[in-house]
């Protein structure tokens, strides 16, 4: 039996996203949960699913491994000598950079009014906002969108495929996979020709979206490995659809 958790932990689950490193670092999750569904059934969710789950398995424990022992003490190292408006501009610049994605995959989606969204925020916090380090669009009332390739195809009618866990990436499906050439087109990294200017850039945002997610870790509970593969599934779904689901209960 599927099941669609209430809307107040749907909304947790909105805030998965792909980090473009390890496994626990894609879990952006809010702070408010509601904790009121069935245990069982949510770790029975996305079983049919992942048909290569011992492969699977073994490069979740590697990327989990890599995480503990390398990106989350330098992130906590961060966190701690970074002061907070640093690092929340910090964060803000690389979400400002991200809006050009945003743009590209609503265009592809013919939802023109999500893409004058994009670029009426990308227009205001680069130029107001001090190229993104303050997010001013968003107190303006211009609420960010989050699109990504694998959401068009998806919304195009492609199948997401069987769950996969990428070595250093993370969860993900076989369309998701696909999805990361295509997106790399609209990543600064792709148009960046000198290397250690791009390989810094490319490390602060790693380090800065795992010292995003430190205090997401209190939410995983029972078996991690399925815990992230069943959040990482349905939100998918979720963002696919547009939040287009309907509760089984």
């Amino acid at each position: 039996m599927r099941l669609f958790l209430t809307q107040p932990l749907r909304c947790m689950l909105g805030g998965v996203v792909v980090a473009g490193c390890l496994t626990l670092p894609s879990m952006a999750i809010a702070q408010d949960v509601d904790d009121e569904y069935d245990e069982e059934q949510w770790q029975d969710f996305g079983e049919n699913e992942d048909p290569w789950e011992s492969m699977n398995r073994a490069v979740f424990r590697f990327n989990d491994t890599l995480d503990r022992w390398a990106l989350k003490p330098v992130a906590k190292g961060y966190r701690a000598v970074t002061p907070d408006v640093v690092e929340n501009g910090v964060h803000n610049v690389f979400r400002n950079l991200g809006e050009a994605r945003n743009l590209a995959n609503n265009v592809l989606q013919l939802k023109m009014h999500d893409a004058g969204v994009d670029t009426a925020r990308f227009f205001f916090n680069t130029t107001f906002g001090v190229l993104g380090f303050f997010d001013v669009a968003t107190k303006m009332g211009l609420q960010r969108n989050d699109e990504d390739f694998g959401q068009t195809l998806g919304a195009w009618g492609v199948k997401s495929g069987p769950y996969v866990v990428l070595p250093l990436m993370g969860p993900s499906t076989l369309r998701d996979s696909v999805s990361l050439y295509p997106e790399s087109y609209t990543s600064p990294y792709r148009y960046i020709n000198d290397v250690p200017v791009r390989n810094s850039m490319f490390a602060l945002n790693l380090v800065d979206t795992r010292a995003k997610l430190l205090s997401a870790e209190r939410l995983i509970t029972g078996d991690k490995y399925r815990f992230v593969r069943n959040a990482y599934l349905q939100n998918r779904e979720f963002k696919v659809k547009d939040g287009n689901v309907v509760d089984d209960f």
